[in-house]
C-alpha cells in the first residue's frame, strides 16, 4: 500500500462512533439562545473526540464543568508545533499520534511534556488558568478489548488530570478500565443488528455491553439525575448551519461538516433553565459516512429529555487534500494549520465549537444561586459505576451546599472521612477488588456540616485477567 494511503488508513482508526439523526425539525439554520448558563456546560468524546474533549475542556476550563473521555489520551499528546511539523515534512505529529498516542508504550508518554506545555499555554494566556481543572469532574474509560487505542493513552490522561487535581480533589476523577469493550462508545442496548457486540473494534464503533456510558458520564459530572426517558422523546433534534460558527473560514477549510445537530428538550424550548453538553463523535462517524447512529444510539438524548440538557453534536467531515483528514477525525495533531494553537482557545476547531456553545447559552449568562442558611441531608445517594478499585458515587445536589463530605466504611467497620468535594459526585479510589463498602454523604455550608444521607452499599468488580490480544479476550460480567 502506498505510504500516504497507509498513513491515512491508520489515522482513520483513531476514532469511533456513528452520528445519529432523528427526524429533524427544520432545514439547517442558526442556533438559537436558551436559558442555559455557559458555566454549567460540559463536553465528552470518543477517541479523536476524546482527545478534542480534553483539549477543549483544558483550553476553556473556566466554563467547562466536566469532561468525559472514552479511549482518548492527554492534552497535547501528539506534541505538534510548527517547527516539528516542518522538520518532519508534516509527518511528525501523525507518526506520534498513530504511534505513541495510540499504542504506547507508557514510557513514550512523558506527563511532564504535556503539563509543561499546558502550563506554558496558561502562562501566555492562550488557555484558561489551570487551577480550574481542580474543580472539573473527569470521567475516563478504556475497554480492555480496545485494539485501536491501548491503555497507555488513557492512563496518561489520568495522570495529566491527577497532576492538577492533587490528592485533595482526587474524588473528581473516575476511571473505568475493567469492561471488555472494544474501541467504542458503550451502550445498554442488546441484539441490535446495526450495532456491535461488546468486544468489537469496527464501525460504527458503538458496542452493546449493557453499560449506559452516556448516563454515567452525565451523572458523574452533574450528580444524580432524573431517570432517562425510555419512550418517545418529547424534545426535538435540530440541524444547524455550521458555517455560521467557523467564520472567517468555511467549514470545508476546517474539515468540518456543513451541518451540525442539537437535541433540545421541550422544556428548554419553552424557556426553562437548562445546561449544554457537547458530545463529540470520533473518526469515520460523520453522518455522510455512517448515518444516524451516534446521535440516535449513544444515549445522551434520553437523559437530556428528562433532565433539561441540550446536547450539541458538532460534525466533522472527511477531507482528502488540505487539510488532510480522510476519516473525519477531530484535529488533535494540528492538521488544520500545523501550529500548536490547535490545543488553545485560538485553535480553529476549538473556536468553532466555542462559537456554537456561545450561541446556545446566549440567553443566560449566570446561574442564580440560593442563599440558604442550612442544608439538608443529600438524597438519592447511589453507586453510579464501579471498577475493580473504584466506585463512582452520585447524589442529588443540595441547595445551598458549598461542598460535600464523603465517608466510607468496610462492611463491618466504622465510617471514616475519605474526601470533601464540590459537586454531587465522588470517585472513591484505591479500593480492594470484589469487596463491599458502605458510604454516606453530608452537605457542608461554609464549613458547617449538615445531616448525613442514608447509606449505600456497593461492591467493587473483579480484576479482569491480562488481555494480550485485544478484541479476542473474553468479556466478563458487564452492565451497570
Amino acid at each position: 500500500m502506498h505510504v500516504t494511503m497507509l498513513r491515512q488508513h491508520v489515522v482513520g482508526l483513531i476514532c469511533a462512533m456513528a452520528v445519529g439523526i432523528s427526524p429533524l425539525a427544520a432545514q439547517p439554520s442558526a442556533l438559537r439562545s436558551y436559558n442555559a448558563p455557559i458555566g454549567e456546560s460540559s463536553v465528552s468524546g470518543i477517541s479523536s473526540g476524546a482527545f478534542m474533549a480534553i483539549q477543549f475542556g483544558t483550553a476553556w476550563s473556566s466554563i467547562i464543568k466536566g469532561v468525559g473521555a472514552v479511549a482518548g489520551g492527554p492534552y497535547w499528546c501528539a506534541e505538534a508545533n510548527y517547527w516539528y511539523d516542518v522538520i518532519t515534512g508534516y509527518w511528525g505529529p501523525i507518526w506520534r499520534a498513530t504511534g505513541q498516542c495510540m499504542k504506547g508504550p507508557a514510557s513514550d508518554l512523558n506527563i511532564k511534556h504535556f503539563t509543561n506545555q499546558a502550563d506554558a499555554k496558561a502562562s501566555a494566556g492562550e488557555i484558561d488558568p489551570l487551577s480550574n481543572l481542580a474543580r472539573q469532574k473527569i470521567y475516563l474509560f478504556h475497554g480492555y478489548n480496545d485494539a485501536v487505542v491501548y491503555k497507555a493513552a488513557p492512563d496518561a490522561a489520568a495522570e495529566f488530570y491527577r497532576h492538577y487535581l492533587g490528592d485533595g480533589k482526587r474524588g473528581n476523577l473516575f476511571y473505568q478500565t475493567v469492561l471488555g469493550a472494544g474501541h467504542s462508545f458503550v451502550v445498554t442496548k442488546q441484539n441490535d443488528a446495526g450495532l456491535n457486540d461488546c468486544s468489537a473494534n469496527k464501525e460504527p464503533y458503538i458496542d452493546q455491553c449493557g453499560y449506559d456510558q452516556a448516563g454515567i458520564i452525565l451523572q458523574h459530572i452533574y450528580g444524580r439525575l432524573n431517570p432517562l426517558n425510555r419512550g418517545q422523546l418529547a424534545g426535538t433534534l435540530k440541524s444547524f448551519d455550521q458555517s455560521l460558527y467557523t467564520r472567517p473560514y468555511t467549514p470545508d477549510e476546517l474539515s468540518l461538516g456543513d451541518k451540525g445537530y442539537a437535541f433540545v428538550p421541550q422544556d428548554c424550548e419553552q424557556g426553562a433553565p437548562c445546561r449544554v453538553h457537547v458530545a463529540l463523535h470520533g473518526c469515520k462517524q460523520d453522518v455522510d459516512q455512517i448515518g444516524p447512529k451516534f446521535v440516535d444510539y449513544a444515549g445522551y438524548n434520553a437523559w437530556a429529555d428528562t433532565n433539561s440538557f441540550i446536547i450539541l453534536y458538532p460534525q466533522t467531515k472527511p477531507h482528502s487534500y488540505w487539510p488532510t483528514n480522510p476519516d473525519a477525525c477531530w484535529d488533535w495533531w494540528s492538521y488544520v494549520n500545523h501550529t500548536d494553537d490547535y490545543v488553545t482557545k485560538s485553535g480553529p476547531q476549538i473556536k468553532a465549537i466555542k462559537a456554537m456553545l456561545d450561541a446556545l447559552t446566549g440567553g443566560n449568562a449566570t446561574l442564580v444561586s440560593e442563599n440558604d442558611q442550612s442544608v439538608s441531608a443529600p438524597q438519592g445517594l447511589t453507586a453510579n459505576d464501579a471498577s475493580d478499585s473504584s466506585v463512582d458515587l452520585v447524589w442529588f445536589p443540595v441547595s445551598g451546599a458549598t461542598t460535600y463530605k464523603v465517608q466510607r466504611a468496610g462492611a463491618d467497620r466504622a465510617f471514616q472521612t475519605v474526601g470533601e468535594v464540590a459537586g454531587a459526585s465522588f470517585g472513591d479510589s484505591g479500593l480492594t477488588p470484589q469487596t463491599a463498602f458502605r458510604w454516606r454523604v453530608s452537605a457542608m455550608l461554609n464549613g458547617t456540616e449538615g445531616p448525613a444521607s442514608e447509606e449505600v452499599i456497593a461492591t467493587t468488580r473483579s480484576r479482569p485477567p491480562p488481555c494480550n490480544d485485544p478484541g479476542s479476550c473474553p468479556v466478563g460480567p458487564i452492565g451497570r
